[in-house]
């Protein structure tokens, strides 16, 4: 179990590069008005939303505790950035707020899951 455990692991940082990867690379693009939602974007937050639900349940079968505080704010974290990168996926410029708010958001997940222990 714990190997299944470890693999969930790797996907769900898997899932996270792909979405502040695709933030990243178009770095330059949001001062020029013209980023956009890549397909990794979606598919990094889709897979870390589907990963992460696996985790919580193989942890608490394993009877290791589960804050679900925590747990609770990265889900409410993550699911905001799904649904700006959902709705937003097929226009062709997207505004640099909602753009910017994926990258802060998915940054914040990212020092939630690391620093708060």
């Amino acid at each position: 179990m714990d190997a299944l455990i470890h693999a969930m692991v790797g996907l769900h940082i898997v899932g996270i590069a792909c979405l502040l990867g695709g933030f990243l690379t178009q770095m330059k693009a949001i001062g020029r008005g013209q980023a956009r939602m890549t397909p990794a974007m979606l598919h990094g937050a889709l897979a870390m939303l589907v990963t992460g639900v696996a985790l919580v349940g193989l942890n608490q079968s394993q009877g290791h505790p589960v804050n679900t505080v925590k747990i609770g704010l990265k889900l409410a974290l993550l699911v905001v950035v799904l649904g700006l990168v959902y709705v937003k996926r097929d226009e062709e410029r997207v505004e640099a707020a909602a753009f910017g708010t994926v990258g802060a958001l998915t940054t914040a997940n990212v020092f939630v899951a690391v620093l708060w222990v």
